[in-house]
């Protein structure tokens, strides 16, 4: 089964057992999509700002020290509660041994505070390093930062998530899901945005990124 296939499956369970929510996450994604916001993040062609961020056991990660290794794979996501990016994340763990292969470094980005991290990084028994971008600075540089809607608030909370506890904060901000290789120069190759955090790109299309990076 592909990244896209379990992905729909999740869209589909929603949408036959909660209606509802379904209907409010299409109205969500509409008003998000109608801010421009993909438009104004970094995108192919443009230099990506150097970070620095604490990873699931505290140790501070540079992202200059890991572009002087090869490529470098980002993938933004929102957290360990939502369904979709655990699939993502999983997804990319499979695929890891061919990234490195490409002398590429795979680091995985969200809001939530090292504990949950941590969390994230053991449930799925990942190899790569999963970062701590609490308040979303660093997202916020990338332009991938929006705040929920009142629509879509009630939607989270129904599903038992509470963000401020994830995030350690109240801000309701969020990235929205992104993807970036980038080349050692810190150039960035090719990026995937989208304001609906049901699409992921495949780790397929990732590699033929870095393919091109070569």
């Amino acid at each position: 089964m592909t990244l896209q296939t379990e992905l729909a499956a999740v869209t589909e369970h929603v949408r036959r057992q909660a209606p509802a929510a379904f209907a409010a996450i299409e109205a969500s994604n509409t008003a998000l999509a109608a801010t421009g916001l993909p438009q104004r993040a970094l995108r192919s062609g443009q230099t990506m700002p150097d970070f620095e961020l604490p990873d699931a056991t505290g140790k501070i990660v540079r992202s200059a020290d890991l572009r002087a290794r090869g490529p470098l794979v980002i993938s933004f996501y929102r957290g360990h509660w939502c369904p979709y990016c655990n699939l993502e994340l999983r997804a990319l763990q499979q695929h890891l041994p061919e990234i490195a292969r490409r002398s590429a470094t795979l680091v995985a980005i969200s809001p939530q505070t090292p504990d949950q991290s941590l969390t994230t990084r053991e449930k799925h028994e990942l190899a790569f390093p999963v970062l701590s971008d609490q308040g979303n600075r660093v997202a916020r540089q990338f332009g991938l930062v929006f705040t929920l809607d009142d629509v879509i608030k009630p939607v989270l909370s129904g599903f038992g998530v509470d963000l401020s506890a994830y995030n350690g904060d109240r801000s309701d901000e969020l990235p929205v899901p992104a993807t970036y290789v980038v080349a050692k120069s810190g150039v960035v190759i090719d990026a995937s945005v989208d304001v609906d955090f049901r699409n992921r790109i495949a780790p397929e299309t990732v590699l033929a990124w870095l393919d091109r990076a070569r």
